[in-house]
């Protein structure tokens, strides 16, 4: 690899707070599902019509992000979280306040342009200070303490809703944005200094967009991570309706099957982690994607079925989800163990293809006519195996190189 620093030490409390701020992707995301479909009789539509405020959201973090990384690459880290978490935190009390359904999608998309700054800057932070085999740990590491987060998160929401209106999840969500501005503010340490900045303008971001693109040993991975981790995003967008819907689940059983398959990330991270000085990072980024597409076969097969038991779907779901602990932290240490000083533009645009993965998929379904199931398996099977094709093609790359990971 070009750059194999040697490895620099890293506080755990550093990793929280990395995981702190992108823990608002999965709290803004998750902690509403439970409340989707008293969301959607208030408004007067659809469960489904009301789960589009799920891709709107995955459009904000896609275009948010585009613009983070390389404003993050010119002026620093910090900066950039103080504008988008202000950003996050006026957008959730306008979803507060929405009255239709199309007010609220509009909120949503602010609120993920806000929100997004924090995956952004977490990714390039990493980068800035740690050599490729740290940054898998370290990845690994935040996606364990992240996984905390849609663990609890679709819980909060079902107790949240045994007292008082989904209006109040939105309240919750303004306090953690004023929580991390405030640790933003007194904790966050600088990890880009002013020497390795880019001072880039327009047409140099586009120019470095397109450079970084073309780079085989970050498109590969890149591609890897986004459809792999665009499994989690069709179950995101699909589980109220399979489980709520189709199964009967009460918001209270609900956040407990959601809440399990996010332990699998949590749990799959972890033994990653521990098995980094075992296993190569391309091996168990191949793991992992086996593990998620055995997953999707079984959803697809218990789809077909007249009417599959709730044992077998929750088995699929597990595996289909939870492989991301292994196919996440080692796609982006390879995606992110090039880019250097142009850490930030590159996280961005592999955060900006990942969510740009959930709003096409969160389309997608609006179109199929089969169960909701079937139709999360399906788009589960072709994402995981597109994900695998760009693993293929990424080994393929190390061997003609001759390069051991």
């Amino acid at each position: 690899m070009a750059d194999q620093r040697p490895n620099r030490q890293y506080s755990t409390s550093w990793i929280m707070l990395l995981a702190l701020l992108t823990s608002l992707g999965p709290l803004s995301i998750d902690m509403y599902l439970p409340a989707l479909p008293q969301m959607a009789t208030d408004f007067g539509v659809s469960t489904q019509m009301m789960a589009n405020t799920l891709p709107a959201y995955f459009l904000g973090l896609a275009l948010g992000q585009l613009i983070y990384g390389p404003v993050s690459d010119r002026i620093g880290r910090k900066k950039p979280l103080y504008f988008g978490l202000i950003l996050y935190i006026t957008a959730s009390l306008l979803c507060l306040m929405a009255s239709h359904e199309w007010s609220l999608i509009a909120a949503r998309i602010l609120q993920a342009l806000g929100g997004c700054v924090g995956v952004v800057i977490a990714r390039a932070a990493i980068r800035d200070r740690l050599d490729v085999q740290a940054s898998a740990q370290a990845f690994a590491g935040m996606m364990i303490v992240m996984g905390i987060a849609p663990v609890i998160a679709p819980s909060l929401g079902a107790l949240v809703l045994n007292f008082f209106s989904w209006h109040a999840i939105f309240v919750f969500l303004i306090v953690m944005g004023a929580v991390c501005l405030f640790c933003v503010h007194f904790f966050f340490k600088e990890t880009l200094v002013p020497e390795r900045r880019l001072h880039l303008n327009l047409n140099q971001v586009l120019t470095l967009y397109a450079a970084i693109l073309k780079d085989p040993g970050f498109r590969w991975p890149m591609l890897a991570g986004c459809f792999t981790g665009g499994a989690m995003f069709c179950y995101i967008s699909s589980s109220s309706a399979v489980l709520m819907d189709g199964y009967g689940m009460s918001q209270q059983h609900f956040a407990i099957a959601f809440g399990v398959n996010a332990f699998g990330i949590m749990l799959l991270s972890t033994l990653n982690k521990k098995l980094a000085g075992k296993f190569g990072i391309l091996q168990r980024l191949k793991t992992g994607g086996a593990i998620q597409m055995s997953g999707a076969v079984i959803l697809i097969i218990a789809g077909v079925l007249p009417a599959a038991p709730l044992w077998i779907v929750m088995g699929g779901l597990f595996l289909a989800v939870s492989g991301i602990g292994f196919t996440g932290p080692n796609a982006m240490a390879l995606a992110m163990s090039e880019q250097g000083a142009r850490a930030g533009t590159a996280s961005a645009i592999m955060g900006s293809f990942q969510f740009a993965c959930g709003l096409i998929g969160g389309v997608i379904l609006n179109f199929l006519v089969w169960s909701a199931l079937f139709n999360m398996g399906l788009l589960m099977l072709l994402f995981i195996s597109a994900g695998l094709y760009a693993i293929y093609r990424l080994n393929l790359r190390y061997q003609q190189q001759g390069t051991v990971l």
